[in-house]
């Protein structure tokens, strides 16, 4: 009798130590298996092989006859458990799939190898050196202008890596991104091309899974036939990739973060495109980054990690120079053109003889979306979904209410009356009139795309109007009519932050910004760069070489150095700037966050409990700060008051000790947060 420490598949289970379970016959590293957790039959892999514990234990009830996990996805999984001080239970529903059968692995077609087209735009001259450049493993950070061709880039390197047999992963922050990436990469690779995501079935879901771990070759493990077999030595697997040769045939997996854990047993390349992106931070427990997770996987299988982005994160920029990783910079168009440059129109919201057709939409927006769709081409509305939130500033004047000690944006609480900060907790009274011009035109503001999309509708009935946003059903989703979109059956678009990123369709012309200052007026120290890279993304829709492009942007804030660097492609300047911000008020890349969130019936009660906790860390790390208690961003959820607390510290360790602080019940922690809403 043997006896296994076992990763189970389920979030009940939360403790930080595998499960022991006993087995009859002998097992490898990364075997997959059935056991029973509460009465339940759950999933889970083997860690290793232990000594015979001084208490009872339950049977391995099944073993799936399938290649063993690759070490270096267990070597990732410990990692992450104690990186993120999560549960083994939350590690393990990250790397295993929902639901595995014997009847699924049976379907399992196999993995075949194809020839790869060479039917390529030839690489220009600053592509061939960004790809010359990347012939070593290591970490490199390709910053791109908009419209540079990183994806060209991408496939390069792809192409570079599957001809030596390894694998390549290609992160993308959105589902609606993964339509046109996975056209691109299935025209070289072909059915080498595999993708990876949320809204594929639960039973197309494990047959992609199944696909990748059999991708890597014969592999040793034992089959469920074994169990009751006099036979003691192992049996190769079922599923080999080429039962003749037993080679392994290298893929191109696509998805979001969640593709991070695809069982590949031979990568060589990972790429994050749109690095920057805030999609790749799980907001529920492990609470991990994709860019952390994806360098630790990186040096696990000694592959190239390539972080792609027109507007690089500031942490990540700031480390890559710490760390003195090659920084990749392409600064012109990928498509030789002879358009003029973008024409980029500033329309100043409080000039409100501006608005004479509409009351959000200005008139020379209007004008340019008529110019598009007389020439055949298209228009894209774009409105920062996040803008939602309710903001107070002045119409006259701009001024907008802000924290004197965070210099973030105060938030109106209609039940208080008054103004407060969500990350130090400061609160002051509502003012009727500003307080800088005087002017009573103070007011609380709101869009919605689907406002937005009626009046476009509107004011041009004959036009084909579509909206892409979060709240599209999934026959609605972006994903689903991208081809449609490309081809011109569409010819407005309105929608939200999801089609600011990446997309390059050839017949846009023109886009409009509803308000460019949406972004600036959430209450968080990633307000700015976020706007900044929230605005340079959209900008890049247009102007990339197909045809001539058309900006206007309407703003309250026409002088902002925010937009100018945005408009400009002022990278340095704003990075500059905002770095010494950052380091002034105690944020990344120069602290750590840790943000804890208790959640109680009353505010009253909630806050108290906050306090509490806050004077427990204090107690026993005087070194470190601790911001609030203060409301949540949200803070009534689902019945419950919530408050919350920011620690900052130097020391990241000490975060994680922190977390061993606070109460199991009533409480979250997310460590490493890209915002503190």
């Amino acid at each position: 009798m043997g006896y296994y420490t076992v990763w189970v598949r389920s979030l009940s289970y939360r403790g930080h130590e595998a499960l022991t379970y006993s087995s009859a016959r002998p097992l490898m590293p990364g075997s997959l298996v059935l056991v029973s957790l509460q009465r339940e039959s759950v999933l889970g892999f083997v860690d290793h092989e232990v000594s015979k514990p001084g208490f009872a234990t339950k049977p391995i009830s099944h073993v799936f006859d399938l290649p063993a996990l690759p070490a270096q996805l267990l070597a990732q999984a410990k990692w992450l458990q104690q990186f993120y001080g999560t549960s083994v239970g939350v590690v393990g529903q990250q790397l295993l799939p929902n639901a595995l059968t014997d009847t699924a692995i049976s379907k399992l077609k196999p993995v075949v190898a194809n020839t790869f087209s060479t039917d390529l735009s030839p690489l220009t001259p600053d592509q061939q050196i960004v790809v010359n450049e990347t012939t070593e493993p290591d970490t490199y950070l390709l910053h791109g202008v908009t419209g540079s061709g990183k994806t060209r880039i991408y496939i390069e390197l792809a192409l570079r890596t599957l001809r030596t047999g390894k694998s390549a992963l290609i992160l993308t922050p959105e589902i609606s991104l993964t339509s046109q990436l996975t056209a691109s990469f299935r025209h070289v690779f072909g059915d080498q091309v595999v993708l990876l995501h949320s809204q594929l079935t639960p039973a197309q879901r494990v047959q992609v899974w199944l696909r990748i771990l059999a991708s890597g070759g014969r592999h040793q493990a034992l089959g469920s036939r074994e169990l009751n077999s006099s036979a003691s030595r192992l049996a190769p697997s079922a599923l080999s990739s080429d039962p003749s040769t037993s080679s392994p045939v290298p893929l191109v997996v696509i998805g979001p973060r969640s593709a991070l854990f695809s069982p590949l047993s031979n990568l060589g390349l990972i790429v994050v495109d749109e690095a920057h992106e805030t999609a790749y931070k799980q907001e529920q427990a492990p609470y991990y980054h994709a860019v952390r997770v994806a360098s630790r996987l990186a040096y696990e299988h000694g592959a190239t990690l390539v972080l792609g982005s027109a507007t690089p994160s500031v942490g990540d920029y700031f480390l890559a120079e710490q760390r003195h990783k090659p920084i990749l910079r392409l600064d012109k168009l990928a498509t030789p053109h002879d358009h003029a440059p973008t024409e980029i129109t500033v329309v100043d919201l409080k000039q409100r003889d501006q608005f004479t057709r509409n009351s959000q939409l200005s008139t020379p927006l209007l004008l340019a979306i008529q110019g598009a769709l007389s020439r055949g081409e298209q228009s894209l509305v774009y409105l920062n979904r996040r803008g939602t939130a309710r903001v107070v500033l002045c119409e006259n004047c701009g001024w907008q209410a802000l924290c004197p000690h965070c210099d973030l944006p105060l938030v109106y609480h209609g039940d208080s009356g008054r103004f407060r900060c969500h990350t130090c907790g400061h609160s002051e009274p509502i003012v009727t009139s500003c307080p800088v011009c005087g002017h009573p035109s103070v007011t609380f503001r709101s869009f919605g795309t689907k406002a937005i999309t009626e009046e476009v509708q509107r004011l041009f009935p004959e036009a084909r109007v579509q909206r892409f946003d979060t709240d599209n059903l999934k026959a609605e989703r972006f994903e689903q009519h991208y081809e449609n979109v490309k081809a011109g059956e569409v010819d407005i678009l309105v929608g939200t932050q999801l089609l600011a990123k990446g997309l390059d369709l050839p017949r846009l012309s023109t886009l409009g910004i509803v308000l460019a200052d949406s972004s600036l007026y959430i209450p968080d120290f990633s307000a700015t760069e976020r706007t900044y890279q929230l605005l340079s993304q959209v900008l890049g829709r247009v102007g990339r070489g197909h045809v001539q492009g058309h900006s206007v942007i309407q703003t309250y804030h026409p002088e902002s150095p925010i937009l100018r660097a945005a408009i400009e492609q002022d990278w340095d300047t704003f990075y500059t700037t905002e770095l010494s911000e950052r380091r002034k008020f105690h944020f990344p890349p120069f602290y750590h966050l840790l943000k804890l969130s208790c959640r109680r019936a009353s505010a009253k009660s909630a806050e108290a409990a906050a306090e509490k906790v806050k004077i427990a860390i204090l107690s026993q790390f005087p070194n470190i700060e601790v911001d609030g208690p203060a409301p949540s961003f949200h803070e009534k959820l689902q019945g419950k008051y919530q408050y919350q607390l920011v620690v900052k510290s130097t020391s990241r360790s000490d975060l994680l000790s922190v977390i061993q602080l606070i109460p199991k019940s009533g409480w979250n922690y997310d460590i490493d947060p890209v915002n503190l809403l």
